[in-house]
């Protein structure tokens, strides 16, 4: 391990199987083999703690649309970490997917409030992976890995 690495953190909720594959995608290409100097941690909402948070160099969300807004489970994570993290990780590099069945604008909406509060940084546009599943979620979630490890490695965020 490069311990000059940069930090990328992943906080993806996976509760079904195609969940569990867009977070793989992420992991695919924050890990591409042409990316050395970021190390990559992958985790659910209920594992990633502030020590996460308050360590690492940027970090990707992904949720589940329910409802209309984030999945409880990474409502409960910005719950844990919002204080802790609060004054702390201002200007974090951020970006975020969302798998919606419906049209994810509640979803991107609610946790847009909870990072501009943060004060964390957008990098990219958020990944919308709405209506019936498709192989290309996968591959619009590979290239924000990528996209985020890349720019982390050259020093952009």
């Amino acid at each position: 391990m490069n311990p000059a690495a940069k930090k990328l953190l992943i906080v993806g909720h996976v509760p079904s199987p195609n969940t569990q594959a867009l977070r793989d995608a992420v992991v695919r290409g924050a890990a591409h083999e042409g990316i050395d100097g970021v190390t990559v941690t992958a985790l659910t909402p209920f594992e990633a703690t502030p020590e996460h948070v308050l360590t690492c160099n940027g970090i990707i969300l992904g949720t589940t649309e329910n409802l209309g807004y984030m999945s409880g489970a990474l409502k409960d994570f910005f719950d844990r970490i919002y204080y802790p993290c609060l004054e702390e990780t201002q200007g974090l590099p951020y970006g975020f997917y969302i798998r919606a069945g419906l049209d994810g604008t509640g979803t991107r909406r609610g946790v847009e409030t909870i990072v501009t509060g943060l004060r964390w940084r957008a990098v990219q546009d958020p990944v919308l992976c709405k209506g019936e599943y498709v192989s290309e979620f996968e591959d619009r979630c590979v290239e924000l890995g990528m996209a985020m490890a890349a720019g982390l490695e050259a020093g952009v965020f």
